[in-house]
């Protein structure tokens, strides 16, 4: 694998490295050992699959707050998403800061969130496919979110969402202590 740092500390675009032949090709997707080196979390606590019907669905901005919080490997195995990576850390240089990367099951390319980011998507194509690895279980009483059309952080999407949820359309405006 080849681990590519984006702007934001601790943030990272994974790239296969495929060994390719006549069949097709092999590659490794996940690998403790080259977590642990590269400093990343290599926990494995759940697995989680999260399948979208409609182009236009966003999910998030989620994270887990401490002590669960959570660091995430996330690919899309089936349609396109645009996955987006907050930093939420206090004490980060890149503190409400975002990037965003255009993950689909032809490119197969990955992104790992770390504890103290918030993570959400939008699908691009319709019957979207997201594969998480989560370090973390998932805590009801740890989950949080911020909007994601907050002005606080204006991440800018590539579409307007067409459909989300309730929840993810009423968080409140970010303060701080509500991120806690």
């Amino acid at each position: 694998m080849i681990f590519q740092e984006t702007k934001i500390p601790g943030v990272f675009e994974l790239h296969l490295e495929r060994k390719m032949d006549e069949r097709g090709f092999f590659a490794r997707s996940w690998c403790r050992d080259e977590f642990e080196t590269t400093g990343l979390n290599a926990h494995l606590a759940q697995c989680s699959i999260s399948y979208n019907v409609q182009k236009g669905t966003l999910r998030g901005m989620h994270y887990q707050s401490a002590p669960y919080a959570e660091s995430k490997l996330v690919r899309c195995t089936r349609g396109a998403i645009y996955d987006v990576a907050l930093d939420l850390r206090a004490d980060s240089p890149t503190f409400r800061e975002w990037i965003g990367v255009t993950l689909t099951a032809d490119n197969r390319e990955m992104i790992y969130i770390p504890e103290g980011c918030a993570h959400g998507f939008l699908t691009l194509e319709d019957n979207s496919e997201v594969f998480y690895q989560i370090s973390e279980f998932y805590r009801p009483e740890a989950a949080r979110g911020v909007r994601w059309d907050d002005p606080a952080f204006g991440i800018v999407w590539p579409a307007e969402p067409q459909l989300l949820s309730e929840r993810d359309r009423d968080y409140p405006d970010f303060t701080w202590d509500k991120v806690r």
